[in-house]
């Protein structure tokens, strides 16, 4: 097998990006996969990356990142006071997989708010599936109060249920137009 740019040099392996064959001058050289210079140059492997250079306690105000770590080849994880990316871990926390005081993504783990798919929190949480102190979801669950589909808490609303401590919670914090039917 040759190279896709040199036809006459031998190739050393295929790029882990475009998975064409590379030579020994084509690949490039901070990485510790075989990836071409062309995709290394197009930054399709490294992605994007935004630190701001305000910090708090050595976390930066805005951390901003997508893509892979080009040295380790993993994904990059963005870590700040606000962190958005695939992966994030902040007081704030916007991304796919997220871990902060307030998170919000796929799959959110969250101390005071958890809002995504799977919200999980101490606080409040709502998504799909949520579990938190006062949970809302299509399947929620609550050490205190759940509102949902199926909801499995000491107080609930749910198509057939609705508890009085719950609807309370709700008409103080949502207004009392937001209850649904069973609670009217």
């Amino acid at each position: 097998m040759n190279c896709f740019v040199h036809e006459r040099e031998a190739a050393v392996g295929l790029c882990a990006v475009c998975q064409k064959a590379v030579c020994r001058a084509c690949v490039g050289r901070d990485t510790p996969r075989v990836i071409c210079r062309t995709c290394i140059e197009q930054r399709v492997i490294v992605g994007y990356e935004y630190r701001s250079s305000l910090a708090i306690g050595g976390w930066p105000l805005l951390h901003v990142c997508a893509g892979l770590d080009p040295v380790t080849m993993r994904p990059r994880v963005a870590k700040g006071i606000i962190a958005i990316g695939n992966m994030a871990i902040g007081v704030v926390a916007i991304a796919g997989l997220s871990c902060g005081l307030v998170a919000v993504g796929g799959l959110s783990i969250g101390i005071l708010l958890a809002l995504g798919g799977c919200a999980l929190g101490l606080g409040f949480s709502a998504g799909g599936l949520a579990v938190g102190w006062v949970a809302a979801g299509g399947v929620a669950i609550g050490l205190a109060h759940a509102i949902g589909g199926v909801a499995l808490a000491p107080s609930v609303i749910d198509g057939a249920r609705c508890d009085s401590s719950t609807a309370e919670l709700v008409r103080r914090w949502l207004g009392s137009g937001t209850l649904p039917p069973p609670c009217r």
